[in-house]
């Protein structure tokens, strides 16, 4: 007998911004557009644009959107770290999306990861299984990006094709399972942790094809130092395995 479907009702989608009040307005209007009543989360590290602002804004006009503020901008690790923390304080959440601000994730792929966690605790938007692509990319990013996914793979023998996606949905018992704590990665190389600590603490993850689009305003927020320490973070993540 199949599993029930996950409630839409008790998803909530975190969504971490830092300058990102060009595209807030739509992203929050797509994910609240969603069929089942989804709510969300935004994680603001005190954007000297104004999206806080904005963000309150939103919020004081929706009911299901709420609004969390940071003092400054820390990386995207602690502001995730900080998004599930208090989305694990409500106690009607039992799932947890996290997704980018800028429309590389596409909102109306959210609802099919929701379905995907009939049969796992974690479900990831992968690029690089059957289905899954990437669109906006030159030869150098894409390069970059399936070299850096396979050397994790290589370095810490996790069973996930792309760990270093940062579009998933968690049933709540996974987030409790993984030691949020412990987590320290500042980057994106936070993907890579989650997906490592959520494999070793015996979730079932399951990797549903998406295609990840080339941001549509802004600026991208990859860095060197964010590539280095993803190339470093994996030898020193190898003790969860």
């Amino acid at each position: 007998m199949p599993a029930p479907a996950p409630d839409p009702a008790r998803a909530v989608v975190v969504i971490p911004t830092y300058n990102e009040r060009e595209t807030l307005l739509d992203i929050a209007r797509a994910v609240l557009g969603l069929r089942g009543g989804w709510s969300l989360l935004i994680v603001d590290d005190n954007s000297p644009d104004g999206t806080g602002r904005l963000a309150d804004e939103l919020a004081a006009a929706e009911p299901r959107v709420s609004t969390l503020h940071r003092a400054r901008k820390e990386g995207l690790g602690p502001a995730y770290i900080a998004g599930f923390k208090h989305a694990l304080g409500e106690p009607q959440f039992e799932f947890v999306a996290q997704m980018d601000a800028d429309f590389s994730h596409d909102p109306t792929d959210v609802p099919r990861l929701l379905e995907a966690l009939r049969e796992a605790e974690l479900a990831i938007g992968s690029r690089y299984v059957p289905g899954g692509r990437t669109e906006g990319w030159d030869l150098r990013r894409r390069v970059l990006s399936r070299w850096g996914n396979a050397y994790v793979r290589l370095v810490v023998g996790a069973p996930v094709r792309d760990m270093t996606a940062g579009f998933r949905v968690w049933r709540r018992a996974a987030l409790e399972a993984v030691d949020l704590e412990a987590v320290k990665t500042r980057g994106y190389g936070f993907q890579i942790e989650m997906a490592l600590r959520a494999v070793a603490a015996g979730c079932r993850v399951v990797e549903v094809p998406i295609c990840f689009t080339e941001r549509r305003a802004g600026q991208s927020k990859m860095t060197g130092s964010i590539i280095t320490e993803a190339v470093v973070l994996p030898w020193k993540l190898r003790r969860l395995r």
